[in-house]
């Protein structure tokens, strides 16, 4: 496993472990923000083609949606929706259904969104096809819904249920998958 430093867009030094709720909107952020270099990626390919910039855009996109996304992904997994799925008003407990669901979406639409994305970055394409540019609005499409869902629903349902002692170990462990130093626990 990769160390805490290696990991795209986790050094956030406002947000640390023991407030796993903001960690977890802060990741929103970071994929956020790596879905606009995406976008920007597709428009610098439509007018460069796949230089140098590009193709270190593309590696950084891959970086980050490799490594960092499925660790968060886990958190949620884990932490969120079991617990909204077992205490959580119908309505909370349908929407993590389809969060659920969502995420093994996500990992379907990575799988056709990254594809292009390895062949740019490692110069085999100059270009990416109407195919890739679906794939990547999929991909973009369904993170927009999701993160909005989470942040706005899923992620205060949670945070009313649960008290401070499994808010701590909650913190805890999701530093512990991530092998983060104990000053950022």
């Amino acid at each position: 496993m990769a160390t805490p430093s290696a990991l795209p867009g986790f050094n956030a030094p406002a947000v640390g472990f023991e407030q796993p709720f903001a960690m977890l909107e802060a990741c929103h952020e970071r994929v956020q923000r790596t879905l606009a270099l995406l976008q920007r990626l597709r428009d610098h390919v439509l007018e460069h083609g796949a230089d140098a910039p590009a193709q270190q855009a593309a590696r950084d996109v891959l970086r980050y949606f490799d490594i960092a996304a499925p660790l968060h992904h886990e958190d949620e997994e884990l932490h969120v929706f079991p617990l909204l799925l077992a205490q959580g008003a119908p309505d909370v407990a349908a929407l993590v259904a389809r969060l659920q669901h969502d995420h093994l979406c996500m990992t379907a639409d990575w799988t056709a969104a990254r594809l292009p994305l390895q062949a740019l970055a490692e110069g085999l394409q100059a270009v990416f096809s109407e195919a890739d540019g679906a794939a990547f609005d999929r991909f973009i499409a369904r993170y927009d819904r999701h993160i909005a869902d989470e942040e706005t629903v899923a992620y205060p349902a949670a945070q009313a249920l649960l008290a401070a002692p499994a808010l701590e170990a909650m913190g805890r462990e999701m530093a512990a998958r991530r092998r983060a130093p104990a000053s950022a626990r």
